[in-house]
């Protein structure tokens, strides 16, 4: 029996790749950067039973049509916005993703993020690496106290939730908005349910945790942050898209908000001539909010055994489109 081919869209460590090399043949790009090329991913696909994608892949009609023996697609990441997952849907494909594994790691990353812009911390690193640290000055980069201070989610999923749970170590009263009300995670956490303008109003740091949907594009624009403290510190690490760039710019050089750390930017690299770099109080790390080996490696693992399962016939593990196997076990 011939076996079926698959395509993976980046490097991967060979623990993953072995994994998939014993059930598969395996076509693979193999670098890191740039990401596979539109014309490449196009001719790899072209006799693929399953793929393997990154978040960065654009994976639309024009690669679904590319590949008409196509089983199976397997997104190495909790998000799936890089996906057009309703033209998948109509071709019945399902569409695996990683969730779970890295709740708690990028929960860790966003508090980072929250201690990291409260405390000043990299313009302290750059203010030595200037050469201009010559004394103890007393009010010389002066930050925030975390202790104490409101913290606002938007957004109450898993991560949030986890999110939260940090926040109760620094006696942080916690607030989030929500497109539901989680009563369960109000137990969880002893977070609040406010409305949106409360949650702008009232919040002393706000991080995001809400998938980038048409209803939360651009979520914090200009309007949001002028109803915001001009104390507030915003954290992102859910998806650049959630947040306006060029209206965080204004709101930032101008003085609407304080301080602003981001693990993720629209557009994502960001150019090296964004504005937003040329910012002190704006502190952009490349995304690396699930960035530990232990859940990189568990995130590898499970899109490989979602890919496995479809290119065998079998329900993905997790499969964010179940509707295609319309009520029946696949086969």
């Amino acid at each position: 029996m011939t076996a079926p081919k698959i395509f993976v869209t980046r490097r991967l460590p060979e623990e993953t790749l072995n994994l998939l090399r014993a059930e598969c043949e395996v076509s693979l790009w193999p670098h890191d950067a740039p990401p596979v090329p539109r014309d490449i991913l196009l001719w790899e696909v072209r006799d693929a039973q399953g793929l393997y994608a990154m978040l960065t892949d654009r994976i639309d009609a024009a690669v679904m049509d590319a590949a008409p023996g196509l089983k199976v697609i397997s997104n190495m990441a909790v998000g799936y916005d890089n996906i057009v997952v309703k033209e998948a849907t109509a071709r019945r494909i399902p569409v695996g993703n990683t969730p779970g594994v890295l709740t708690e790691t990028t929960a860790d990353l966003a508090f980072a993020l929250l201690l990291a812009a409260a405390r000043r911390l990299q313009e302290g690193a750059d203010y030595i690496r200037r050469g201009q640290w010559k004394t103890w000055i007393p009010f010389e980069l002066t930050g925030r106290d975390i202790h104490g201070k409101t913290l606002g989610l938007a957004g109450m999923g898993r991560i949030g939730a986890a999110v939260a749970r940090r926040a109760r170590g620094f006696d942080m009263p916690v607030i989030y908005h929500n497109r539901h009300r989680a009563p369960e995670r109000e137990a969880e956490t002893g977070a609040r349910y406010v409305s949106w303008g409360e949650l702008l109003a009232q919040s002393d740091f706000i991080s995001i945790h809400t998938p980038l949907t048409d209803e939360t594009r651009h979520l914090f624009n200009a309007a949001a942050f002028q109803q915001m403290k001009r104390s507030a510190i915003l954290i992102n690490t859910s998806r650049g898209g959630t947040v306006d760039p060029l209206a965080l710019y204004e709101a930032l050089k101008r003085g609407v908000i304080a301080y602003a750390a981001l693990d993720v930017t629209e557009p994502e690299p960001l150019p090296i001539t964004h504005p937003l770099l040329t910012l002190p109080n704006c502190l952009i790390i490349p995304h690396l909010g699930s960035a530990s080996v232990a859940t990189r490696m568990k995130m590898a693992t499970m899109a490989a055994r979602n890919l496995l399962a479809g290119v065998k016939g079998e329900p993905l593990p997790h499969c964010v489109n179940p509707e295609v196997y319309g009520g029946r076990q696949a086969g």
